[in-house]
Formats: structure tokens, sequence, C-alpha cells
């Protein structure tokens, strides 16, 4: 069980990571002193944050559902609460970018992940969920 707690933080950590850079870009763009093209920097730190973020979460999921595990759980749960939470910090963010800077990506982003993270959150909740299964008695 070592293993799926060091998936678990590292995925935690990229989902923070990744809420982090897309704060900064939003707010960056809000009044930019130079020019900035935010479709290749979103999709960058999808590529490089969320998606791999995602696939640790998995693995770390498919890992340890055998056998569930609270303090998993609890840490792909917090991942989950902090994208969703950061998401709607960018949402909000997005009335403030100035008018160049709002295409399809930008829009787009927030409310994306504000949907993958109600997966993530479910899956956590079903580890946590899951009790560990009692050892069989061998009489004989």
């Amino acid at each position: 069980m070592g293993i799926e707690k060091y998936i678990a933080a590292a995925s935690l950590g990229l989902f923070i990571m990744f809420v982090g850079e897309i704060i900064t870009l939003y707010d960056f763009m809000i009044q930019p002193p130079r020019e900035i093209e935010p479709e290749p920097k979103i999709l960058q730190f999808i590529s490089i944050g969320v998606a791999p973020a995602c696939v640790l979460a998995g693995t770390t999921f498919i890992m340890s559902k055998r056998y569930g595990s609270k303090p998993i759980g609890l840490m792909i749960i917090a991942s989950g609460v902090i994208l969703f939470v950061g998401m709607m910090i960018a949402q909000s963010l997005i009335d403030s970018i100035d008018q160049a800077y709002l295409i399809g990506t930008v829009i787009i982003t927030p409310p994306l992940f504000m949907g993958v993270s109600i997966p993530v959150i479910i899956f956590g909740v079903i580890l946590f969920r899951i009790k560990k299964p009692k050892p069989k008695k061998e009489y004989l």
C-alpha cells in the first residue's frame, strides 16, 4: 500500500500546480504589461499539469480499489475539491480579463475542469467508503 500514497500525493501536487498556473495566467491577462497568446499556454498547462494528475488519480484508484484506503481517498477528494475551487476562482476572473484575450480556450477551461473535478471527487469517495476485507480464518 506504500506506492499508492506516493502516487496520490503526486496527483494532488499536480492538481495544485495546475490551479496555480491557471489562476496566475488569468490574473496576468487582466492588465498584461506585454502581449501574450493564452491558448498555447493553457494547452501547455493542461498537458503538463492536469492530464498527468488525472492519470495518476485514476492509477491510484485502480491500485487501491480492492482494499480501499481512507488516506488515499482523502487525498483524491482533496484533489478534486482543490481543482473545483480553483476553477471557480478562475471563472470569476474571466469578467475582468481584457477583451482581446477572451477566446474559446480561456472561456471553456474553467467549466470543463469543474466537470472533471466531479468524477475525481467521486473516485475518492468510493475509496473512502470501501472497507477492508476480513481475513479468512483457517481452522485446519
